[in-house]
């Protein structure tokens, strides 16, 4: 393997600049750029129920493997899917290159090319969504589910090709504080009539986990709220959130579920009496930022990232409940949407991005996500206007503005 020490921004914009769809991934998080290449070796994925389970024990053994090749400072890199009973897409790349953090120049404004004309198709229809959520809602009201996280697809076709590549740029430039990343899928993902071939792409604002050495951190994201163009507005939102019952219950299932899940990793865990306030270009969010030091070495990244996903912020509480609700209401599979992505090396250091604010991505097509927590006391009409919102930080990367209307 080649791994080179690259700290200048220049060589972390280099990274950015040498990405290809098709035979790379990237990875850029607000502390460090990576731009793999190639495939060394693949891990395999043996199917059952704990398929999920068995991941970061598979993906060792494969880079023991490396290193007893002389496959120098094995990674692995790649998305693992919302449903684990799927295939994880974890490959231990040919060559690794790292640099420091993105920086781009103050007040640099991303290139965005005209806009093809798009074929515009919303899975589930606005209307349907929003009887979803009420049917979510009911079920609150009759039984233990206490959240569930409910999403939305549109479906884009272009007439010319899209330049991914330029849709990379943009993502990085316009959400510089979060964790942006393009993954190449297996052929048998692609939708029917497209070309094979697909790019898992996209500007997470969410830490699932990462780790670094004996030191673990979390920054679970949950309650939310669409930014505005008027700053003063944009203020008020960001108090408001700050104080909505909805949102601290919301995100209070959240960390209480992820503190749950690091505790027996942990010798000790730190967790902040309440949220503070993140915000990217399109939202604020509240966030908690949860560390721990690990009681044991060999745990790695992707066991803390197993451990933890999914996490109420993107499934429910309780989770079995909650993705037994989903997979009655919503009507699409949801493929590496909601999983995380990311990376792990040999000695266990590693991060993993919760897979939101992504397409799936063809030749002509992206198919774009979007989801919101629900639960008791949530408006369905408001939880349809946050998947809106959220929508926007992958159209507005293409060039789209605030928003598409289905055309014919």
């Amino acid at each position: 393997m080649i791994e080179r020490a690259m700290g200048s921004q220049k060589l972390a914009a280099q990274l950015l600049e040498s990405y290809e769809p098709g035979s790379s991934f990237f990875f850029a998080s607000p502390r460090r750029t990576l731009l793999a290449r190639g495939t060394f070796a693949t891990v395999p994925h043996p199917g059952g129920t704990d398929s999920l389970s068995r991941l970061p024990e598979r993906v060792a053994a494969v880079l023991h493997e490396a290193r007893q090749a002389d496959h120098d400072i094995p990674v692995a890199v790649g998305a693992v899917p919302f449903d684990g009973r799927i295939s994880a897409q974890l490959v231990v790349p040919q060559t690794i290159q790292r640099a420091g953090p993105l920086v781009f120049e103050p007040g640099a404004v991303p290139h965005l090319a005209p806009v093809s004309r798009y074929t515009v198709r919303p899975v589930p229809e606005p209307a349907a969504y929003l009887n979803g959520v009420a049917r979510a809602l009911k079920l609150m009201e009759h039984g233990p589910l206490r959240k569930v996280v409910l999403s939305r697809s549109l479906h884009l076709r272009a007439a010319a090709p899209i330049d991914l590549r330029q849709l990379l740029r943009n993502l990085a430039q316009r959400n510089p504080t979060g964790y942006t990343f393009a993954v190449d899928l297996p052929p048998q993902l692609a939708e029917a009539g497209g070309t094979g071939g697909r790019t898992l792409i996209g500007a997470s604002p969410e830490l699932l986990v990462s780790r670094n050495g004996l030191q673990a951190l979390a920054n679970p994201l949950a309650g939310s709220a669409a930014r505005s163009a008027d700053p003063s507005e944009d203020q008020a939102r960001a108090a408001a959130l700050l104080k909505s019952p909805k949102d601290l219950h919301e995100h209070a299932v959240v960390i209480e579920a992820v503190v749950e899940a690091m505790r027996p990793y942990c010798k000790n865990l730190v967790v902040p009496a309440g949220p503070s306030l993140v915000s990217t270009a399109t939202m604020w969010h509240l966030s908690s930022r949860i560390t721990g030091e690990l009681a044991d070495p060999s745990i790695s990244s992707l066991t803390l990232a197993v451990a933890l996903h999914p996490t109420p912020a993107v499934c429910g509480h309780p989770t079995e409940l909650a993705q037994e609700t989903i997979d009655a209401i919503e009507p699409f599979e949801r493929g590496f949407y909601t999983g995380t992505v990311g990376w792990c090396d040999a000695n266990g250091d590693g991060q993993w991005a919760v897979t939101i604010r992504c397409a799936e991505a063809d030749e002509n097509s992206l198919r774009l996500f979007a989801g919101a927590g629900i639960v008791a006391g949530s408006k369905p009409e408001s939880e349809l206007a946050e998947t809106e919102a959220k929508f926007r930080t992958m159209l507005q990367a293409m060039g789209l503005g605030q928003g598409v209307e289905a055309q014919p």
